[in-house]
């Protein structure tokens, strides 16, 4: 039995290290460099790196038993990609989500960059951004001064801060995770008073950044998730071990 899993999340990591160890043939789709370096973590699998087309993904999953979309939340685009190349070549798709979490009162909701943009317009103070590179566009015009971008530690991200006019002194380039404490220190050190994040569920770090943002008096603005249905891990899990005769 052979799985596809387009992955970069620490679900799709976790699943191909429970498929590899059933015995399956695992593959494992990640987009980004920083994906691969963690997926490597999981002897037994093979990854492909680099961001795949439709036609790309059908390729991949040629000959393949399950199909499963556990890419973020967020990637909405992403997904309707996957399951549009699982639908192509033939293969059954299962899209892994991770549960939502329960908003804290009293924070911001937005439905998008933009609109979380425009709700900061206005409003004075420096912004923590936790929404990654490629949503900084949408924020650039609140001043690149007052934002300080949190984003991986790659030259692409580097070069998108830049792009939105972000000062070298304000770019936070680290790797997760990020625990509560090294948050509230960041939130103290840089002077926020708006922390923007997307809903990363525990995987995603988002109860330390609600804890920190109350502790450091910083209003929380989310971006809530794209409408989607999925399954949680262990229901994929176990689908996983019927197709390998272990249910």
């Amino acid at each position: 039995m052979r799985v596809v899993i387009f992955s970069g999340t620490t679900e799709g990591r976790e699943l191909s290290a429970a498929t590899v160890a059933l015995g399956m043939e695992t593959a494992v789709c990640v987009a980004t460099e920083y994906g691969r370096d963690v997926q490597e973590s999981v002897p037994g699998a093979a990854i492909h790196t680099g961001r795949l087309d439709v036609p790309g993904m059908a390729r991949v999953l040629s000959g393949a038993d399950l199909c499963v979309d556990a890419t973020h939340p967020y990637a909405a685009e992403a997904s309707r990609n996957i399951r549009e190349a699982a639908q192509s070549a033939g293969v059954p798709y299962r899209r892994l989500l991770r549960r939502e979490s329960d908003l804290p009162a009293g924070c911001l909701c937005a439905g998008s960059a933009e609109e979380a943009a425009r709700l900061l317009e206005g409003r004075e103070g420096n912004i923590l951004l936790t929404t990654g590179a490629k949503e900084l566009p949408a924020f650039a015009a609140l001043g690149g001064p007052r934002l300080f971008p949190r984003v991986l530690p790659s030259v692409e991200s580097l070069v998108a801060c830049e792009a939105a006019g972000i000062p070298r002194a304000n770019i936070i380039a680290m790797q997760g995770p990020f625990p509560y404490d090294l948050n509230l220190a960041l939130l103290r050190r840089f002077s926020i008073r708006f922390l923007v994040t997307k809903d990363g569920g525990a995987p995603g770090g988002f109860t330390e950044k609600v804890r920190a943002a109350q502790d450091a008096g910083a209003l929380l603005l989310v971006i809530r998730r794209p409408t989607e249905d999925g399954e949680p891990f262990d229901s994929i899990l176990q689908t996983c071990r019927e197709m390998m005769g272990c249910g």
